[in-house]
């Protein structure tokens, strides 16, 4: 029952990944078509971690009143309705304003299956978790591309994804009786006791946001992971815009092409689940930066499309190992009682960095142009270095 449960939140993290390549992909039409600046991706952008975040902080609450997969089905129908609306606008009002579903959705799914699967099923699956994650995020493109081609351009991509949404809905709540069989009132026990409630989670529930600041190393480890949240995102979105500002490359090509970032995130992510275990988490981290340095370069110097496809499908790969072995690290680095503040802090930091870094990359294109973009990559990368070398410093003098 236990195996049957993982597939299925596995299917619910590709529904996560669906829809967060969906803008970067199409924006290069989207901005033309309904005469909105360039930056106004930003706010968009902005609203959807702004609610992300919202949501994040509220699961704990929201799990033990309704069960992980009550509240995972609603988030994810949630936002197919947003991305189904995505389909339907005409106007970037009416884009902002679904932007708020989309992120409220989002942010329950991300932390309350990390939650699950982190305590559950260990360091290996949640490679694999986030890997399903990038399979969600390298269709969305490719699916786009091919939109932006046909009669319906954009709107036809959004509506495909809204529709896929829809089915995986249909699919989580079909398996709520799967949470129930394999043990959903233990597990919200489990979340309970993690956020302070019962006897079992005392010591948890006295270990305030205050005290986890206070822990050696907390603080870069945070701030650590906010910059890889900002690397991720900044590559994401903005790639297209540099391929065809900076490179030439027409629109419907560039959307497909930036498939290979999530690409290289997926396979990445697959292969990490096999090595990890070996490896460690913390030099997995140290892995994921060296691979990212060597896609960048391409990125600045390369020409061609088959050059900048390699350089994103790179870039991708490193950025793999980053995220889930930051969260399976936290335990190790910090101990079980910090474990649950410590991954939130992380997570909203992480949103945090993929609020702000977006628009501060849009104001570089609207000063300098889109051959900026690489060059922020560059900033953000080495600052996400040496916090997390840092971090490791700080708990290693402990």
């Amino acid at each position: 029952m236990a195996s049957l449960l993982l597939v299925v939140i596995y299917i619910a993290f590709v529904s996560l990944g669906l829809p967060d390549s969906l803008l970067g992909s199409a924006w290069p039409v989207m901005y033309v078509e309904l005469g909105a600046p360039v930056a106004a991706q930003s706010a968009i952008t902005m609203i959807i971690t702004a609610c992300t975040v919202v949501s994040s902080l509220a699961t704990a609450p929201l799990v033990r009143r309704l069960g992980t997969g009550k509240l995972v089905a609603g988030s994810v129908a949630l936002t197919a309705l947003a991305i189904l609306g995505f389909s339907a606008s005409a106007s970037l009002w009416q884009l902002l304003l679904l932007a708020v579903p989309y992120g409220l959705g989002a942010g329950s799914i991300d932390s309350a299956l990390n939650n699950y699967v982190a305590i559950h099923y260990g360091e290996r699956h949640m490679s694999w978790l986030h890997c399903c994650w990038g399979i969600g995020t390298s269709v969305s493109p490719v699916i786009m591309g091919r939109a932006l081609a046909g009669p319906m351009s954009w709107h036809g991509g959004y509506l495909a994804v809204g529709l896929m949404q829809a089915v995986i809905t249909g699919v989580m709540v079909f398996s709520l009786p799967l949470w129930k069989r394999a043990g959903e009132g233990a597990v919200a026990e489990d979340e309970a006791a993690a956020a302070g409630e019962g006897t079992a989670g005392a010591a948890a529930g006295r270990f305030t946001y205050a005290d986890a600041f206070r822990l050696p190393g907390a603080k870069s480890a945070i701030f650590s992971f906010g910059c890889y949240s900002a690397f991720e995102y900044v590559c994401g979105l903005w790639s297209s815009s540099h391929l065809v500002l900076a490179r030439g490359i027409t629109e419907a090509q560039a959307a497909t092409m930036a498939s290979f970032f999530y690409m290289g995130i997926t396979v990445g992510r697959l292969i990490s689940g096999f090595i990890a275990p070996h490896v460690g988490s913390k030099n997995m981290i140290r892995l994921g930066q060296g691979i990212a340095v060597a896609g960048i370069a391409p990125l600045i110097a390369g020409q061609g499309e088959v050059m900048l496809s390699v350089a994103l499908a790179l870039i991708g790969l490193g950025c793999a190992p980053i995220y889930p072995s930051i969260i399976a690290l936290t335990p190790e680095r910090f101990g079980e009682n910090a474990s649950q503040s410590m991954v939130s802090l992380q997570m909203a930091c992480a949103y945090v960095g993929s609020t702000f870094a977006p628009p501060l990359c849009a104001a570089l294109v609207a000063a300098g142009g889109a051959a900026f973009v690489p060059w922020l990559l560059v900033v953000v990368l080495v600052a996400m270095v040496l916090l997390s070398e840092r971090a490791n410093a700080r708990l290693s003098a402990k």
